[in-house]
């Protein structure tokens, strides 16, 4: 079986952050998944193995064909979905031949590829996407379509290995069924980034990546979770015994300090007592001053040792950075009308819909349903084809692909583009909350991995001026690392806004209690108070 290997891979970005460092391992076996906290790597280290990137030294072997799937698929929407799979060329030249042209050029073309249609109809069947697919724009194709889409065309080349950057991302149950079917029936290596539990339960290995250093657990997430829990509590254990050594050796050099003062002084006086010439005084002063010198030494040594040991117990102790969302002053009146709807939105779907007061809402639907035009038409950014659609208080989107941020604007100066009157100090405070302190609040969104790029978007919403009292949320859990997850989860529940969320993470929506849900299907709209989807 083919596999992939590095070895001592080090890489920096070029102002000088290093994210790798000494870095080996290999890519083999058969569906494995890398995991690590927003911001160590992932990302980086996908793109060093498939070439994107130049390591600063140390080696790849790569087998002959290596593909790569980003987590955010750019394609332009203009592009036909044949294209995108890299056989236009071979379907125009089975038309022609089909149409009676024998020009050798489309033979040359086609090649043995006589059954093309029929195998990309299938490859494309076995990701969930509908026959006439091919034909289709990629402008025509929802978010899901189009990752699904790429994951088609990376598998239609049948690599060698396989890399995928959170292929999950905005799914719903049935299409990730599909992909996850498609990647356990390769029989050769397939390494996924991802957050979806729905995607690392059915893994056979988990690689952690850490601070620069890579560690491998074999199978689920569940046994890789167990096994960091078992860690963390030795790590709790050590850290309970250094605080307690550096107590004791503080103690001990205090006490030896006073000890060492008092003897002396005891030592002088008993020394004028007895008439002691002040030439031998001074000698046995010197004397008493090294010894108690090389002592102190020795026990501030061993206090230096303590605290060492202490902070490496601290480290290992607090294993992930969270964020801490302070959401602004956004309180809605339980009788405030927030919404409402009354109109046919662009995907021709009919929707009356009312959300009052601080409603949380989940908004379910397959892919390509029309979720996100439901939110852009409610948010006043897409107009209805008939009707209304009435925001009465401030609103705040965070949309799938993030699109809010500009690239070439630091994560500081995005913030301080929608909260209007903020001074500097207000905005460095409020992104410090996202895990932008210092520096970090100074690199151009361009540049932030997926998990930052998302913690930037949020805090950009959440820092707006005026603050958002309808909190629209399409996706959110999208490439968040599971401590920073969590931490999103206990933000949104105590906000007290209106909150509309958008999520195929099962466990996300049930655990923020949703007050009603919102059902969009071909060709209707379900309001139902109450339901959980």
């Amino acid at each position: 079986m083919p596999s992939l290997s590095f070895s001592h891979l080090t890489f920096s970005w070029p102002d000088g952050t290093s994210v790798l460092r000494d870095m080996s391992g290999s890519v083999d076996g058969s569906l494995s998944a890398l995991v690590g906290t927003n911001g160590t790597g992932k990302t980086t280290l996908l793109r060093l193995l498939a070439g994107d990137l130049t390591p600063d030294s140390g080696s790849i072997q790569r087998p002959a064909h290596v593909a790569y799937v980003p987590q955010d698929v750019a394609l332009d929407s203009a592009m036909r979905a044949d294209a995108a799979m890299g056989l236009a060329p071979k379907r125009a030249a089975l038309r022609a031949i089909e149409s009676g042209d024998v020009d050798p050029a489309h033979f040359d073309v086609l090649g043995d590829d006589w059954d093309v249609e029929e195998r990309a109809v299938a490859t494309l069947a076995s990701l969930g996407l509908p026959d006439g697919t091919l034909d289709r724009t990629v402008g025509e194709l929802s978010g899901g379509e189009i990752t699904r889409l790429a994951l088609a065309a990376a598998l239609w080349e049948r690599p060698d290995v396989l890399l995928l950057d959170e292929p999950t991302n905005n799914l719903d149950e049935a299409a990730v069924a599909f992909v996850m079917g498609a990647l356990e029936r390769r029989s050769q290596p397939t390494l996924v980034v991802s957050h979806d539990r729905r995607v690392l339960r059915r893994v056979t290995a988990v690689g952690e990546l850490r601070r620069g250093s890579l560690r491998w657990f074999g199978g689920t997430i569940d046994d890789y979770e167990a096994a960091i829990q078992a860690e963390r509590e030795q790590a709790l254990a050590e850290l309970s015994n250094a605080k307690t050594h550096v107590a004791k050796q503080h103690r001990e050099l205090r006490v030896h300090v006073e000890g060492a003062g008092k003897r002396q002084r005891d030592g002088e006086r008993r020394a004028r007592q007895a008439g002691m010439p002040k030439i031998m005084m001074g000698g046995m002063k010197r004397k008493a001053q090294v010894t108690q010198a090389r002592v102190t030494a020795i026990h501030e040594d061993r206090l230096g040792e303590a605290r060492e040991r202490l902070e490496a117990a601290q480290a290992a102790a607090d294993r992930d950075r969270e964020i801490r969302v302070d959401v602004p002053e956004s309180a809605v009146p339980s009788r405030r009308e927030v919404a409402h709807l009354e109109c046919r939105i662009a995907t021709g779907v009919h929707v009356t819909a009312q959300v009052q007061g601080p409603e949380r809402i989940v908004l379910t639907g397959s892919n390509g349903s029309g979720k996100t035009t439901l939110l852009r038409t409610l948010l006043g950014e897409r107009a209805p084809l008939e009707g209304h659609a009435h925001l009465s208080v401030p609103g705040g989107y965070l949309p799938q692909r993030l699109d809010i941020l500009a690239p070439d604007l630091t994560v500081a100066e995005n913030v301080r583009a929608r909260a209007q009157g903020a001074s500097p100090h207000e905005v460095r405070e409020g992104i410090a909350k996202f895990l932008f302190r210092g520096a970090a609040g100074d690199a151009p969104a361009a540049q932030l991995s997926g998990g930052e790029r998302l913690r930037a978007a949020l805090a950009t919403v959440l820092l707006a001026r005026p603050a958002p009292q309808l909190l629209v949320l399409d996706e959110p859990t999208n490439n968040l690392d599971f401590a920073s997850r969590a931490h999103l989860l206990e933000a949104l529940q105590g906000f007290h806004g209106a909150l509309i969320v958008v999520s195929h993470d099962a466990e996300f929506v049930a655990a923020l209690a949703p007050t009603r849900h919102w059902r969009l299907e071909a060709d209707r709209f379900y309001d139902e108070i109450g339901a959980t989807p």
